[in-house]
């Protein structure tokens, strides 16, 4: 018989950091991506790209967003502070541009830990 006394009970809890854990660039995505997040369809989806980050805590995403928009031609396809996930559309050299600069002031000026930008 196992004596319910002796038994341990372990919480776990996840806390947010300041961190991006993701920042890519998806330069020339299928119209069908654009379709199915939603994003503008009168695109010109040869030249174009997709930029998607994550970061925490998610209301980073706010800000995020606005340095996106501020440093290049893209356009905001989606920005949401509870997941802290952020969508961007334009010419791949803008949305790679604004990607780094969002990952570069929230390393240097914020001291978020941050991931490189990536492209595929």
């Amino acid at each position: 018989m196992i004596d319910h006394r002796d038994q341990i009970r372990i919480v776990q809890e996840t806390v947010a950091g300041k961190e991006i854990t993701l920042a890519h660039v998806m330069g020339g995505p299928a119209p069908i991506i654009y379709q199915k997040l939603g994003l503008n369809p009168s695109i010109d989806y040869g030249s174009s790209a997709i930029g998607i980050m994550n970061m925490t805590p998610p209301e980073s995403a706010v800000i995020a967003s606005d340095i996106a928009i501020k440093s290049g031609n893209v356009y905001l396809g989606f920005a949401d502070r509870f997941t802290g996930t952020l969508i961007i559309t334009g010419d791949i050299s803008d949305v790679r541009s604004a990607l780094n600069e969002v990952v570069r002031y929230y390393h240097d000026v914020l001291g978020y830990v941050t991931c490189p930008v990536t492209q595929r």
